[in-house]
């Protein structure tokens, strides 16, 4: 791989010559055998698609990117987005090319995706205790294209020291920090000590940092969740400051990590006082770093109503992502059928809202107030509307607010970008300006 590349141009580019068909769900029928460019290059409109489907906006996906680049510039962090949200290599490269870092990932999997498209700089926010993998982790990185993991528990150690014993090979990785009731991550500060201490004992293994997860302690932004978030942040920074007391570290430059989409605010605030330019005798540099991943599509559901940005009132994030149903049943007052279900959407962290309704697909749509999604099937959703103030057809085109951008985009190989599909007016008949290619 190219190591001067952020991730490989060539590779990422060479998606325009992916022939579309039956296999990608939002390619019309009428569009089949043709290539990604040849597609885009016939000027095709949402009109052209069908239901059920998701699109992104363009616009949004700009003005998210370009935000919190410009948020984490003028904070002095790096942000490794968390790739897992979108799977996308084309997104990757719009957050790289704004100065991310590199991309965080979730499992072996997605790290190979990573690599075979070139992205230089990987972390996986996990621990390696597949043989597999941790071989694969050792062959590939270098110090010019590293991979960074988490540690938590003597046991990884243990089984990373097993799987390299007689090689030279030395993983980067990151000691993690967890809590009671949340995900991983050593639960004390002095189970992570010692974790840290049987890391620098390795002969395959290099402290280069604290890494650890917030979200998982909270779902909510009052007192009481941010309070948890806030309380375990502080106990980050004092895991730290032990093992610079200690001289664990095994690197001249060192990350502290944490932050998704909904606390990287709180983050910043308690950690940035952990940054150092490392001029203090016999100290590492320190680099602190977030890594929020669905800040880039955002929502109209749980990120709308705890990201940061949205909390402060302060130029939010816009919803990038919609979904678009038909409806195929109205067989009683009050309630449509459409068809557009689980395996269309996400519903995991609230079910689709639904914002807009218009007898055609790209046509013109009305604000439909007062509708609420009940239920969702695998192919179907329930909407309840007001049949004494709302007409609704069979054909009826309705336009969704949906939630939770990572259990979107794994239902979608191919996402439509449309040009402007958020206007407060009501969408129209939008061009589709790019097409997104997924690898989950």
């Amino acid at each position: 791989m190219n190591t001067s590349e952020a991730i490989s141009a060539s590779a990422v580019s060479g998606l325009a010559k992916r022939r579309l068909d039956w296999r990608h769900k939002a390619v019309p029928a009428s569009a089949n055998g043709t290539t990604h460019a040849g597609f885009l290059a016939a000027k095709h409109t949402l009109a052209d698609l069908q239901t059920p489907l998701l699109t992104l906006d363009a616009g949004a996906l700009r003005a998210n990117a370009d935000r919190l680049a410009d948020w984490c510039r003028d904070h002095g962090v790096l942000l490794a987005p968390h790739g897992k949200t979108t799977m996308s290599p084309q997104l990757w490269t719009e957050q790289l090319s704004r100065g991310a870092w590199g991309i965080t990932l979730a499992n072996f999997a997605q790290l190979r995706v990573a690599r075979e498209f070139g992205v230089r700089n990987l972390q996986l926010a996990n621990s390696l205790t597949d043989p597999h993998a941790i071989q694969w982790v050792a062959r590939v990185a270098t110090p010019d294209a590293p991979i960074l993991s988490w540690i938590d528990s003597l046991g990884t150690v243990e089984v990373i020291n097993r799987t390299l014993a007689g090689s030279d090979a030395v993983l980067d990785v990151l000691v993690e920090l967890g809590a009671h009731g949340g995900r991983t991550g050593a639960r004390s500060v002095e189970a992570a000590m010692e974790i840290a201490r049987a890391i620098s004992e390795s002969p395959n293994l290099r402290l280069v940092g604290v890494s650890g997860y917030e979200g998982s302690l909270a779902h909510t932004a009052d007192d009481a969740g941010l309070a948890a978030v806030r309380g375990y942040l502080a106990k980050m920074r004092l895991l730290h400051e032990e093992l610079l007391a200690a001289g664990l570290y095994g690197a001249s430059k060192v990350i502290i990590t944490a932050g998704g989409s909904a606390y990287f605010d709180d983050v910043v605030t308690v950690l940035a006082p952990t940054i150092s330019t490392g001029a203090e005798l016999g100290r590492p540099a320190v680099d602190l770093m977030i890594r929020s991943g669905a800040y880039i599509i955002h929502d109209d559901g749980f990120y709308r109503a705890i990201s940061p940005f949205s909390r402060e009132g302060d130029q939010p994030f816009k919803a990038g992502m919609y979904g678009w149903a038909r409806v195929v049943s109205q067989t009683e007052p009050g309630l449509a059928i459409l068809d557009a279900g689980k395996r269309d959407l996400p519903f995991d962290e609230g079910l689709p809202e639904p914002q807009f309704i218009g007898p055609v697909l790209g046509g013109a749509m009305e604000p439909l107030l007062g509708a609420r999604i009940t239920s969702v099937n695998d192919q179907h959703s329930f909407m309840t509307y007001d049949a004494n103030s709302t007409t609704v057809r069979p054909g009826d085109v309705v336009r969704l607010g949906l939630s939770h951008p990572c259990t979107a985009f794994d239902k979608w190989t191919v996402i439509p970008v449309l040009a402007d599909s958020g206007s407060v007016e009501g969408p129209g008949n939008q061009t589709v300006v790019d097409l997104i290619h997924t690898f989950f």
